[in-house]
């Protein structure tokens, strides 16, 4: 079998006679030569024989176990790609299912234009996420919005856009959902903006400010009924390192983790950036953008030549008044020096928090509790960490402007929908 038949040659292994038959349909129709059988014990043969340029596998099959089955399959053919599917499908099922070397995921009921997105991705054919159009964006709004800084920025050297070098996964709790939850972190091409998907594969949303939805408490993005909470760590830690480009699979909310972004910067790490061929520029803040007002909750943003934020908060005993000043010099800075922060809370507000059906998956592990009298279950990292927390999430909101940004932030005692009103004041003066 020449190659070029052999790569487009898929597999089918499920014992559900109507999940093969409907999803060889569909592959035949858009030119896949599909083979497929209910028998997993004579997969590793017709991978042998066929040369298939991937493999479909049903992660729960009678007598065999699908996951042990994927690790005979990367052992003896590693360059064999497999994506799982399963009719109970979570996302620890789908990160362990990557970390033994699946390239994808996918839920039953099969969404066909999730397998058909899945299934070119897999075979090199489809090189960025669904079309705009598809996904339902109006004319112009992305990927324009990802070069509009083009025509703003005067000043700024040209940055070369980021991806990882290889998909990592991470597992955790939801904070305020608590559901078990995690990532699944794949490398894009060159001006693919950064997407949030469901395990299903059907949905994606862009990290922008157009869809943005709650901000209440943390910041979700929402589209087309597929909604992904508590970004804004992950965010600021992309924002950070540089990553412009990258697919996120996540079921819901985006971990916790100890209640900082420093696991997500080892997470980062451990897979390592890629430069692109691409270029683009920081958006380059032209003036002074204000939202609040003196003596109250306030934020601003005003030219300058690095990317700064200078955080002031006030709250009685045990807290007192923090402040701390950040300059984003390198990825190594903001790691040492704000992805450690964690989210805090107060005693007295978590009653009013957990009526609103939130901080469900809070732990003395994963946040900073203060009652009247003291912090109740840990030390500090740092005497000004709250501080430097609410600057990480001031660095995870910015970056859904879509860029890395040039200006100096100073904020007083604000949350994310202030950080999300000063956002659409740039945008607007900026006409982003």
């Amino acid at each position: 079998m020449n190659e070029l038949s052999s790569q487009k040659t898929i597999l089918v292994v499920d014992d559900e006679d109507k999940v093969r038959e409907s999803v060889k349909e569909v592959l035949t129709d858009e030119g896949y030569r599909v083979l497929d059988t209910a028998d997993a014990t004579c997969v590793l043969e017709m991978i042998e024989a066929e040369q298939p340029g991937l493999v479909l596998l049903d992660i729960w099959m009678p007598k065999i176990d699908g996951i042990g089955l994927l690790k005979e399959i990367k052992s003896k053919k590693p360059s064999t790609n497999v994506v799982m599917i399963s009719g109970h499908g979570n996302i620890h099922t789908a990160v362990t299912a990557t970390k033994f070397g699946a390239f994808d995921f996918i839920e039953k009921p099969v969404s066909l234009d999730g397998l058909l997105h899945t299934v070119q991705r897999a075979l090199g054919e489809l090189p960025v996420t669904p079309s705009l159009a598809e996904m339902g964006h109006p004319a112009g709004d992305l990927p324009d919005s990802l070069s509009t800084a083009r025509q703003i920025v005067t000043s700024a050297e040209p940055i070369r856009q980021r991806t990882l070098r290889k998909s990592v996964v991470s597992s955790g709790q939801g904070l305020h959902s608590g559901i078990k939850t995690g990532l699944i972190l794949h490398p894009l091409p060159p001006n693919s903006g950064i997407l949030f998907e469901g395990i299903s594969g059907d949905v994606s949303v862009p990290a922008h400010l157009d869809y943005v939805g709650s901000t209440g408490f943390a910041t979700s993005l929402s589209h087309r009924g597929f909604t992904v909470a508590t970004v804004e760590h992950f965010l600021a830690v992309l924002h950070s390192y540089g990553i412009t480009n990258l697919l996120v699979k996540v079921q819901g909310e985006v971990p916790i983790l100890d209640g900082s972004a420093a696991e997500f910067c080892e997470l980062i790490e451990e897979a390592g950036l890629h430069e692109q061929d691409e270029s683009w520029s920081r958006i380059v803040i032209d003036r002074t953008y204000r939202v609040g007002e003196d003596g109250g909750e306030w934020i601003s943003i005003e030219p300058a030549e690095t990317f700064s934020v200078h955080y002031v908060l006030k709250y009685p005993k045990p807290v007192g008044m923090q402040e701390y000043m950040f300059t984003h010099h390198s990825p190594s800075s903001f790691k040492e020096e704000i992805a450690p922060a964690r989210t805090f809370g107060f005693l007295r507000d978590m009653e009013k928090m957990q009526k609103l059906g939130l901080i469900n998956g809070g732990k003395l592990s994963n946040c900073i509790l203060i009652d009247d009298e003291k912090i109740v279950n840990t030390d500090l990292r740092f005497p000004e960490e709250l501080a430097r927390h609410k600057i990480l999430d001031i660095i995870g909101d910015f970056y859904l402007l879509g860029r890395p940004i040039r200006g100096k932030i100073k904020a007083h005692m604000t949350g994310h929908s202030d950080n999300i009103a000063l956002l659409n004041a740039v945008r607007t003066g900026m006409e982003l």
